[in-house]
């Protein structure tokens, strides 16, 4: 992306795709399970009848895409959740996590039951490595060389699942939809990060607005393998 295409973007009014993960005190999800689900989430909400056309989320959708395209991951437990939970949008499961995303709000514009929702405290571990993963799944890749929170590690496999979705034929994306967008988020290994950034496969170059400098890679996606 060139600079004047910044620029112009930049220009535009700027929204959030909130979403807000689950955890609870007792039981927390682990951190590749949130991931996932997080991810999982985002493609969901693009992808809806309600996201669509003349749906009732299309135009904050389309305003949300023809600027930056930030999402922002808060935590919600208890009374917190099930408020969360009656506002429109769409809540995602995966082995545990719960994930609920909702349609993009202006910058400074977060509905009042989301606005007091924490962003720090998204700390999640994985108590044993991820398996090996499904056959027909994307993978995306998390950079081995960045220590980013949990919550920022959603959002952005957030981001890497939408470039993928984006980069993908109309007959793969049909078929990875229908298949439930099975995907993994797996770290990197260091040998392995540098091929993967220059293999022009769909890259995340972070903004820069939280934890990461500017431009740094943090997701690379690789498309499923399907039959």
């Amino acid at each position: 992306m060139s600079s004047n295409e910044t620029d112009l973007r930049d220009e535009k009014p700027q929204f959030v795709l909130p979403l807000v993960v689950r955890i609870e005190r007792d039981a927390p999800p682990s951190r590749t399970d949130a991931l996932e689900t997080a991810a999982r989430a985002v493609l969901e909400i693009v992808t809806d009848d309600r996201s669509l056309g003349d749906g009732e989320w299309a135009q904050a959708i389309t305003d949300w895409q023809d600027a930056r395209i930030r999402k922002v991951v808060r935590r919600a437990r208890g009374a917190e959740w099930r408020r969360a939970g009656t506002l429109p949008g769409l809540t995602v499961t995966g082995a545990q996590a719960e994930v609920r995303v909702f349609p993009p709000v202006p910058l400074d514009g977060w509905p009042k039951e989301l606005a007091k929702l924490q962003v720090s405290g998204t700390d999640l571990d994985d108590p044993a490595a991820p398996g090996p993963v499904a056959e027909g799944a994307a993978v995306l890749w998390l950079n081995p060389e960045l220590d980013m929170s949990a919550g920022k590690a959603m959002a952005q496999a957030g981001h890497g699942a939408q470039l993928l979705w984006w980069a993908m034929p109309e007959a793969d994306r049909k078929a990875w939809q229908e298949a439930g967008f099975p995907l993994a988020v797996r770290t990197a290994s260091a040998g392995d990060w540098a091929a993967l950034t220059s293999s022009g496969l769909p890259v995340v170059r972070d903004a820069g607005f939280t934890e990461i400098a500017p431009g740094s890679c943090t997701v690379v996606s690789s498309f499923p393998n399907l039959k």
